[in-house]
């Protein structure tokens, strides 16, 4: 898709927009990434940081920041604090998940070790905690901090409830808000905070990102079963064949019969899967209606998170987290 194409879309818009402040974020990022005793730390960090992610979180604390009238720079420093947090649970995601492919790229793990992408990832991690300090806030250091113990608690409780049938939807609410909402609503939250925002507009900020956070985990998981790869390095079935209890599947097992529960337990909970077994868990996806359900509440998530955009000031920036929104489901709508 060429350059043209895309210009239009929200978040390019909102790219452009915050151009300058996201140069200065990535040239810090490449300052702090550095290591002058380990060159594999900036080779494995290199190797993510720069396969072309959305940057969608760094983004978010820039613009709640300016939305708010900040001046100073160290929204800059958040910003890149939030992606490498970011960045460091995704190298541990993969060693996890044993992924073979990030961003359409070989994952860190595959090309090096499991012990380095963990390794780096807590460089990565310690590397954030040292930014957040630096802007001399300790509420910035709280909300922060506290992100990064719920995603680690959501990742913990992913994997209690993997394979699990007996897992509810209020167990996948829990996990997409920590592994996945978490960060975004801290994101935007400390972007009003370095501002010096009214407590209203700081909670609003953070409700927001909470909102759009789970609307974009709840549409990727959508798509895993819709759309034959989106540009991001899946493929349709990654999340059946990984054995992942996502909300469509969550939603057909709660209203299967006897034999269908027999399939999901044989696929989901043994593993025992074989050819034909994605487009049968696609057939009583659609059976049960479990696609186009997760689909009105994508969307629902979606616009809560324009509605408590209304308490922000007004301002080019809350058009674009307000667009923003509506893009995050656009490729369901």
């Amino acid at each position: 898709m060429s350059l043209d194409e895309t210009a239009d879309r929200p978040l390019d818009r909102l790219a452009t927009h915050l151009a300058a402040d996201m140069d200065a974020v990535n040239a810090l990022i490449r300052r702090r990434m550095a290591s002058d005793h380990a060159p594999r730390i900036p080779q494995v960090t290199a190797h993510l940081v720069e396969a072309g992610g959305k940057r969608i979180r760094p983004m978010l604390t820039l613009a709640a920041a300016r939305l708010c009238g900040y001046g100073g720079p160290y929204h800059v420093h958040l910003a890149a604090t939030v992606e490498f947090i970011h960045t460091a649970t995704l190298l541990h995601d993969d060693v996890v998940d044993e992924s073979a492919q990030r961003r359409g790229r070989p994952t860190a793990n595959l090309l090096w070790d499991n012990k380095s992408s963990v390794l780096v990832g807590d460089y990565l991690f310690s590397r954030s905690f040292q930014l957040m300090v630096e802007t001399g806030s300790l509420r910035v250091l709280d909300i922060l901090a506290n992100a990064s113990a719920t995603i680690a608690e959501g990742e913990v409780l992913q994997l209690s409830a993997a394979q699990d049938l007996a897992t509810t939807e209020a167990v996948y609410l829990r996990v997409i808000r920590g592994k996945t909402a978490a960060l975004f609503a801290a994101a935007t939250e400390v972007g009003g905070v370095i501002a010096g925002a009214p407590e209203d507009q700081v909670r609003a900020l953070n409700a927001y990102g909470d909102a759009l956070g789970i609307a974009f985990q709840i549409v990727d998981d959508l798509l895993d079963y819709g759309i034959a790869g989106d540009g991001i390095g899946k493929n349709l079935g990654d999340d059946f064949r990984e054995r992942k209890l996502t909300l469509p599947v969550i939603r057909a097992v709660a209203r299967a019969t006897p034999e269908e529960r027999a399939f999901w337990v044989r696929t989901i909970e043994k593993g025992d899967q074989g050819a034909g077994d994605l487009q049968e868990a696609l057939r009583l996806l659609d059976r049960h209606g479990a696609l186009e359900t997760t689909r009105a509440d994508a969307l629902a998530w979606a616009a809560k998170a324009r509605d408590v955009l209304g308490g922000l000031p007004d301002h080019p920036l809350r058009e674009m987290l307000d667009d923003l929104a509506s893009y995050v489901v656009e490729r369901i709508n």
